[in-house]
């Protein structure tokens, strides 16, 4: 895969097994059994009778949050034409999926630092 391609789009399941295979030299099969466990991991961690949370220990952390139902709101002031008002409608409750990128992973994505001193 070539630089360009490799910074335009994400890699494919197919590309990241091949990958896995090719710096672990591990069989196909066995790498393709570890992701498809992890992902199952990963969704029984954030499932409703999970944990909520789910850490890859120096990469991310993903969490299962909550959010409450929110009521209508009438007669709102509209931000965008001063003078109206505005209805808002409810929003049902609803549950969102987190993910945080840990410290070593955020350090690995800065550009490196310029050499030069002033």
């Amino acid at each position: 895969m070539t630089d360009a391609a490799s910074k335009s789009k994400a890699l494919t399941k197919a590309e990241i097994v091949a990958a896995l295979v090719d710096k672990t030299n591990l069989p196909k099969a066995d790498v393709v059994l570890v992701l498809d466990a992890m992902c199952d991991l990963i969704r029984e961690s954030v499932s409703a009778s999970g944990p909520g949370t789910f850490m890859l220990p120096g990469l991310l952390k993903i969490e299962r949050k909550e959010v409450p139902a929110k009521p209508a709101r009438l007669g709102v002031p509209n931000p965008f034409k001063p003078g109206e008002t505005r209805d808002i409608p409810a929003k049902p409750a609803s549950v969102k999926i987190r993910m945080v990128a840990l410290k070593s992973l955020k350090e690995s994505a800065q550009p490196p630092a310029s050499g030069g001193s002033p």
